[in-house]
């Protein structure tokens, strides 16, 4: 079988992943690395993309076409001159574009390698500006075993604008926890616009890194933990900490909010369950984020059961494993519209 695209996904997901994919037609020809599939697809690479634009799979994060496989036995310099005369007159000379290259295994090859003479020599060809940070058509480079699996397609169509979906957020010196990274990817992913200088409840807030995103934001924070916030955050007059349990801030007739985030260590079905309690303290303009943990067997069935809970309560707008989560998935909830 000739592959048609790479996907990627968390290797410990890898078993709903792959469903994911044989669902929407794909054959795996070879497993790359961990997590990582080169496929046949029945029909074009570029159907099962905006199929997948308009509804992501919840565990694949990204894919990439292959249209040419070279060989990495003639060296680097060769792949970058076949892949300029191959893609040259494929790029679009006024739309930016970018060279993502994944480097897998042993290879001692770098990413930089490919990266930086592939850019030079396409934008020296065609004219097309590079542009890293917000392409607008990406360049896929994977190099595995002695190959080298090239494709060219829009931003769009990848799930991900990142190589293999792996999003890096730069650390901040006033950064709290590493948990803020899982909110800054949610609200990127989701495309999340929050309400100007909104009311947000932060449950399981402790010890405040979503609360200091949300500050961030221009959001006026409720963050509800029996636990100590930071020091930074005690000093903020847009915080207010409630030292309480989810549970019984939920007892004393909450207020009504904007915003409504969930980072707590629960049960996938408890938390969701607490969650679709507080839906009725969300404005029927409001939304809503919880990372539902899954235990390390059977998570599907955990997973479709706090889902099918939190629909009860709310539209469930994307769900998503993305690259900062760990054992869990982050769902994006709104309001039922009644």
């Amino acid at each position: 079988m000739t592959p048609t695209l790479i996907a990627t996904a968390d290797p410990s997901f890898a078993p709903a992943a792959v469903a994911e994919l044989q669902k929407a037609g794909g054959q795996i020809v070879a497993e790359l690395d961990p997590g990582i599939w080169t496929l046949e697809l029945p029909g074009d690479f570029f159907a099962l993309a905006e199929l997948w634009r308009q509804n992501p799979p919840i565990f694949v994060r990204h894919i990439c076409p292959v249209q040419t496989i070279l060989s990495l036995a003639d060296g680097v310099d060769s792949v970058v001159e076949t892949a300029v005369l191959t893609f040259t007159h494929l790029l679009e000379p006024d739309w930016p574009f970018s060279v993502q290259t994944r480097v897998l295994g042993d290879l001692k090859i770098k990413p930089f390698d490919i990266n930086k003479p592939l850019s030079q020599k396409l934008t020296e060809a065609s004219g097309t500006p590079l542009d890293v940070r917000q392409p607008f058509q990406i360049l896929s480079v994977v190099l595995a075993g002695e190959s080298a699996y090239l494709g060219l397609s829009l931003a769009v169509n990848n799930l991900s604008d990142w190589a293999g979906g792996v999003r890096r957020f730069a650390r901040e010196k006033e950064q709290i926890s590493r948990a803020e990274f899982k909110l800054l990817e949610a609200l990127e992913i989701f495309k999340i616009e929050l309400p100007p200088r909104g009311r947000a409840l932060d449950l399981g807030a402790a010890p405040g890194g979503w609360t200091r995103v949300l500050r961030q934001k221009e959001q006026y924070v409720t963050a509800v933990d029996p636990a100590w916030l930071h020091p930074s955050l005690q000093k903020d007059k847009g915080v207010r900490h409630l030292r309480l349990t989810a549970e019984e801030y939920l007892a004393d007739y909450p207020d009504t909010y904007d915003v409504i985030v969930n980072d707590m260590r629960l049960d996938a079905r408890d938390s969701a369950r607490l969650m679709g309690e507080y839906g009725r303290y969300l404005y029927p303009h409001g939304l809503a984020l919880i990372t539902l943990k899954l235990p390390e067997k059977r998570y599907d069935s955990a997973l479709d059961h706090a889902l099918n809970i939190l629909r009860q309560h709310f539209t469930v707008a994307g769900a998503r494993q993305l690259f900062h989560n760990r054992s869990e998935v982050t769902v994006y909830l709104k309001k039922v519209s009644k």
